[in-house]
């Protein structure tokens, strides 16, 4: 879906408009009991379709979300009790690179990160909560795991310029 953002680095990325498969729970994405991971792949299983990276991944209340590739978007997919379908507009978001295990802290450490980052740029603010990119599956050690955070922004600018035309 988009390149990964380097380790430690803050960036602004454009994201594409892409084809999601979305899971919800009540429980939050670091809850052990949320089942999404699992809502989904059964998903793509029935559905014969390729997993890909990144996932993406709402905090509270807990979201997941695959994409389908390119490959796979020629065929028509519908939403079930467990999974939606749905399109995601092109956004702006401000990322964050991460390595190491998928943890409650290490992502609220870099989401405070990217708030003060869009505190300190004035031409941005934020237009949405932060969520988490995740780029490897659960066999890969924590050490090795990479991982991003993404704050959606819009530009200041813009926003004064739609709403004065």
């Amino acid at each position: 879906m988009h390149e990964k953002t380097p380790v430690g680095k803050i960036m602004v990325v454009n994201l594409p408009e892409r084809l999601a498969l979305e899971a919800s729970s009540d429980e939050s994405y670091f809850s052990e009991n949320n089942g999404l991971f699992r809502k989904l792949f059964r998903y793509i299983n029935k559905n014969d379709i390729s997993m890909t990276t990144p996932v993406e991944a709402d905090i509270k209340p807990g979201k997941m979300r695959f994409f389908v590739g390119p490959d796979d978007q020629i065929k028509s997919y519908k939403s079930s009790t467990d999974v939606i379908v749905r399109t995601i507009s092109p956004s702006k978001v401000v990322a964050i690179g991460i390595r190491g295990g998928y943890t409650k802290q290490r992502f609220q450490e870099n989401r405070i990160k990217l708030l003060q980052w869009v505190k300190n740029n004035p031409k941005y603010e934020s237009s949405g909560e932060a969520y988490g990119v995740y780029w490897n599956g659960p066999f890969v050690p924590g050490p090795f795991k990479r991982s991003e955070v993404h704050l959606p922004i819009n530009r200041k600018e813009q926003k004064q310029k739609q709403n004065n035309p």
